[in-house]
């Protein structure tokens, strides 16, 4: 038997992150954080800095752009994982030209073993309008396959809007 997930989806800036730490720090087991970004610029610097500091000392802290279904399958049952994001690991993978559903697949058959408990944050980018050029519908398409499958996987599923959690599946 797999160890529990819960899956938090939310916009860009909606509380998910924090919301998703929160359900980290109640847990008695050790954290770790899966970080999925890159860092390009200024801005996304100072974005990991503040995160960083939101989430205090105490974590592990794993910096995995591509292979995150590397780290969860050495996750010990004693760990709390906090995978944030799907959405800049799946970025990542479109960027990088991957083979888009075998890294999917990979992907979801890792959280389905992991022997930790696991939080996966991503974003909801199916509520805006149809983008304007190809690279970004397919990301969008992407992105709703992604966050459908998370969530059929997923034991509790939490949509956070204005850093308010609206429990879609299961229960916290």
């Amino acid at each position: 038997m797999s160890a529990p997930v819960t899956f938090i989806l939310g916009g860009a800036a909606s509380g998910k992150s924090k919301f998703a730490e929160e359900i980290c720090l109640k847990s008695s087991k050790s954290k770790a954080y899966l970080a999925t970004s890159q860092i390009f610029d200024d801005e996304m610097r100072d974005k990991v800095k503040r995160h960083i500091l939101q989430r205090g000392s105490g974590w592990v802290t794993h910096e995995e752009p591509l292979k995150a279904a590397e780290i969860l399958r050495q996750l010990p049952p004693d760990q709390i994982c906090l995978l944030d994001c799907a959405t800049m690991w799946l970025t990542n993978h479109l960027l990088a030209d991957s083979d888009l559903a075998a890294a999917q697949a990979e992907l979801l058959r890792a959280i389905e073993s992991c022997a930790g408990e696991l939080v996966v944050v991503s974003n909801e980018t199916g509520l805006g309008i149809v983008p304007d050029n190809a690279l970004a519908r397919r990301f969008r398409e992407a992105q709703g396959r992604l966050n459908i499958d998370l969530a059929a996987q997923a034991d509790t599923v939490v949509q956070v809007t204005a850093g308010l959690p609206l429990v879609l599946k299961g229960s916290l």
